[in-house]
């Protein structure tokens, strides 16, 4: 029988550590060819957008898709998580919070393949839901003990550091200005839906890792083409997505100053197929356009935890 995990359930056993070890076997199946994903579709109308995430897992036993829509009143996401040897519908599960970490499980992940190992310091554009996620992660992921953060809105700002804080157990602290978070930094988390670069190339430290998570589309850009060009590797959650929705790297691709074989999947890193970060001294840059392998990976570990909780509503299907 098929279930319904809501937002209380996957709240009760989803935990950071979970989203990281999940996020990370979706990027080794598929850098060994045991998954399949498929870049995000959309239909749009004038008010609302439908969005599909799609994609297989088959060496976890699942396959399924994340459909979510988008209007000004709020996003509302749904997983559809089936058996990939029988297609039966094992769950449907209310996936805001699964989204939230999954997303910033991504970032942990590359940090913690492509930041220096003792980067302590981490400058985050951005104080919103999708930013909670980003620093949960690489504080977890790295040995993070000083987080500043910038915002618009200096009331959410301050109560967006102190929630982090209690969180994480790490300093989470207001930036000053823009430069304040890119300088000293020893990483970078971008977690807005700019329109124009956030920064200047020239603040940018020598052996930064950058994460950039909001530029999904051509119309959002967090990153200038300087500070794109400054990163010798760059790489990606898929070449595809990326090609298809990478907001930072499409003027450039476009304008041939960068090209898709200089694109290195984060799956290749993770086995071990490309090397990674060369020195301490290198700027690396992780593009994540986000894909559902990731979300049915988190969804198949929170359906499991949920079902030994005995939590869930069996549906009648």
């Amino acid at each position: 029988m098929a279930v319904f995990l809501s937002e209380n359930d996957v709240r009760q056993v989803l935990t950071v550590d979970m989203a990281l070890a999940a996020v990370e076997s979706a990027h080794r199946d598929l850098a060994q060819g045991q998954a399949l994903d498929t870049p995000r579709q959309r239909s749009r109308l004038p008010q609302t957008v439908l969005h599909i995430l799609q994609g297989a897992l088959p060496a976890q036993g699942v396959i399924g898709y994340k459909a979510y829509t988008s209007n000004r009143s709020g996003n509302r996401f749904l997983v559809h998580l089936f058996d990939a040897a029988s297609g039966v519908l094992l769950a449907i599960i209310e996936a805001d919070y699964l989204g939230m970490m999954r997303t910033g499980a991504a970032s942990g992940v590359a940090a913690r393949w492509l930041a220096r190992p003792d980067a302590t310091v981490a400058g985050v554009f951005g104080s919103g839901w999708q930013a909670e996620g980003h620093v949960r992660a690489i504080c977890a992921a790295l040995p993070i003990e000083l987080v500043k953060v910038y915002g618009r809105q200096p009331e959410k700002l301050r109560d967006f550091c102190a929630r982090m804080s209690e969180a994480t157990g790490r300093r989470v602290v207001a930036a000053a200005d823009a430069e304040d978070v890119v300088r000293d930094s020893d990483l970078l988390g971008t977690v807005t839906s700019a329109a124009r670069p956030l920064f200047e190339a020239e603040w940018l430290r020598p052996g930064t890792h950058i994460n950039a998570a909001g530029s999904n589309a051509l119309i959002r850009q967090e990153l200038s083409e300087a500070a794109v060009r400054r990163c010798e590797l760059i790489v990606v959650d898929a070449v595809p997505t990326a090609l298809a929705e990478a907001g930072d790297l499409l003027p450039l691709l476009e304008k041939g100053r960068l090209h898709p074989r200089q694109l290195t999947e984060l799956g290749d890193i993770i086995i071990g197929r490309h090397s990674g970060r060369r020195d301490a001294e290198q700027l690396t840059l992780f593009e994540s356009q986000g894909m559902a392998i990731q979300d049915l990976a988190l969804a198949r570990q929170v359906l499991e935890a949920a079902l030994a909780g005995g939590l869930g509503r069996e549906l009648p299907l």
